[in-house]
């Protein structure tokens, strides 16, 4: 299978939403370490508290991906199955893989002040 110009156009979309997953993230944990003395917990609250927040945009889009599949024909539908297939996928990575980086970091510098 060969990589098409609207199949790129998802990848770079996926990606633009990964990052916007991220900065979600992030920035909820600077409110929350406003408030939270602990490190871990502060990262473990703004993680809950924007898990919402990150269905409900992820979702719509997905959404929007399926339409554009059974609607779209050729390219259109290349391009939705590489947009959800990467929402999926950045998904997971960002509520395991970067959770999971995060709370290693956070307990190997327990005593340190994480500035964000």
């Amino acid at each position: 299978s060969t990589l098409t110009l609207p199949g790129i156009a998802g990848i770079v979309l996926t990606v633009g939403m990964a990052i916007d997953t991220n900065v979600i993230i992030y920035e909820r944990a600077k409110e929350e370490l406003k408030i939270e003395k602990s490190n871990i917990i502060a990262f473990d609250i703004a993680y809950r508290k924007s898990l919402l927040t990150i269905i409900d945009s992820n979702l719509t889009t997905l959404i929007a991906g399926i339409i554009l599949f059974y609607l779209g024909s050729g390219p259109v539908k290349g391009f939705a199955v590489t947009l959800c297939v990467g929402l999926i996928t950045s998904f997971f990575t960002a509520f395991t893989i970067s959770r999971l980086m995060v709370s290693k970091y956070l307990m190997a510098n327990k005593d340190k002040i994480i500035n964000i």
